[in-house]
């Protein structure tokens, strides 16, 4: 982890009508960081990475990414994001190898690097004995775990995931963990995670900052 700051949002406030959904966040993220984003479900946590995306316009304020507008500078900001939603979806007639094989050609990955690079990423998410087999046999874990060989496929700078434990047992919850931290630790990635687990989340964050009803009322480290 580093002092540069990669994410940053500036009175980042969405309205729907009335309703305020976020609320002036102004925050700070830096380069190699894990950030817990925490809170009930319908605290504004999913509006905020939506508009850290590009997939909808702040009402006032702006956040950027890297250096890049992310409701301006959508493109450049999706070329280095990578995001996990909350239920990772794949073709469940197709294997998991399969699966990465599209997501590769989607990107562009050249032809003849998209295997060894898929058998780096599965073996690193511990997925290599189920690489082979329909992604409709999956249970969540493993979801989960090729979720991230997937969001890794274009090496992104910057990965976000949005309650990206929800549905694992306590074995799956503490193996998904350890896989985050390692991307941090070991891979040098700047993670936001959104999460209304308290508990679970905060044993990997460098930080996390409270939202309740749309605004970060307390942000700092653990401990």
């Amino acid at each position: 982890m580093t002092d540069t700051m990669i994410i940053r949002t500036e009175d980042l406030t969405k309205a729907y009508g009335t309703k305020t959904a976020v609320n002036h966040l102004s925050l700070e993220i830096r380069r190699g960081e894990i950030f817990g984003l925490l809170g009930p479900n319908g605290a504004g946590k999913t509006t905020t990475i939506l508009m850290l995306l590009g997939l909808t316009e702040p009402t006032q304020g702006k956040a950027l990414i890297d250096g890049y507008d992310c409701t301006r500078q959508s493109m450049q900001v999706k070329r280095i994001t990578g995001y996990m939603p909350d239920n990772v979806g794949f073709y469940s007639d197709m294997t998991g190898r399969e699966n990465l094989r599209f997501t590769a050609r989607l990107n562009g990955i050249p032809e003849k690097e998209i295997d060894p690079l898929i058998d780096r990423l599965i073996e690193k998410v511990g997925m290599t004995y189920a690489a082979n087999q329909k992604t409709g046999t999956y249970s969540k874990g493993m979801r989960q775990r090729l979720g991230i060989a997937d969001v890794l496929i274009k090496d992104p700078a910057v990965i976000i995931m949005d309650e990206p434990t929800a549905g694992l047992d306590p074995e799956g919850m503490r193996e998904f963990l350890s896989l985050i931290k390692q991307l941090s630790v070991e891979d040098g990635k700047t993670i936001l995670v959104s999460s209304h687990q308290l508990y679970q989340i905060q044993q990997i964050c460098d930080r996390v900052g409270i939202f309740v009803g749309g605004s970060l009322i307390a942000c700092g480290g653990i401990g």
